[in-house]
């Protein structure tokens, strides 16, 4: 009797070993199938999440080079104008000019001033109109009109939209100040609508309105 409990006790202590060494190979064996598996279903999760990125297509770089200048200066109103450059500049002669360009354009255009000239009686920045004359650093010679007769109007008036600053000059009590206000007048507010819009010229009152109004058309 006692040999057979000790067997059968023997042989519940084999069979515990045998039970806990079983369930520490299972258990192993089961965390690396599951580390296995969260290893691929994570490299799956990447593959599928870099094929579903968005599609970034790089935006076309702004050109600011020749190609951008001619676009632009093509949308940029056309025509030219003829002045005559005299005085004390390097090419004195006749410049052609676009449309809109200074005093500034015409005087480059005739290659610069001479070394020394005073360009301080000049208005650079006055747009010049076709067929005048630019005299640089000089007065003009006594008795002669600084750009061509203004084309006669009505009565062979002189016309507010179309005279020069010298042609302007050509009206009683109209000096170089003032023919500058009437013609920038004229490009801000885009010409005169009537002759009686000389009253809003700084510079000219009552007394010179009546001197001027029977002198000039629009």
């Amino acid at each position: 009797m006692s040999s057979h409990r000790c067997l059968s006790g023997a042989q519940d202590a084999g069979g515990d070993e045998l039970a806990k060494g079983r369930g520490w190979d299972v258990g192993g064996a089961g965390v690396r199938a599951l580390a296995i598996f969260a290893a691929v279903v994570a490299l799956i999760a990447a593959v599928l999440a870099w094929r579903a990125r968005p599609d970034v297509e790089p935006l076309a770089q702004l050109s600011t080079g020749p190609e951008f200048a001619a676009t632009t200066s093509s949308a940029m109103p056309t025509g030219n104008v003829v002045v005559a450059v005299s005085g004390r500049v390097i090419k004195p002669g006749l410049v052609r000019l676009p449309a809109g360009a200074r005093v500034a354009d015409a005087i480059e255009a005739a290659g610069g001033v001479l070394p020394g000239t005073d360009l301080s009686m000049i208005n650079l920045a006055r747009k010049v109109t076709d067929g005048e004359l630019i005299v640089v650093g000089l007065p003009p010679p006594p008795g002669a009109s600084a750009s061509p007769a203004p084309e006669p109007g009505a009565g062979g008036l002189v016309n507010l939209n179309t005279a020069t600053v010298a042609q302007l000059q050509t009206l009683p009590g109209v000096g170089p100040v003032l023919a500058e206000r009437i013609v920038a007048y004229r490009e801000q507010h885009g010409g005169f609508k009537t002759v009686a819009d000389l009253r809003k010229v700084t510079g000219i009152g009552d007394i010179r309105y009546n001197e001027l109004k029977d002198r000039v058309t629009v």
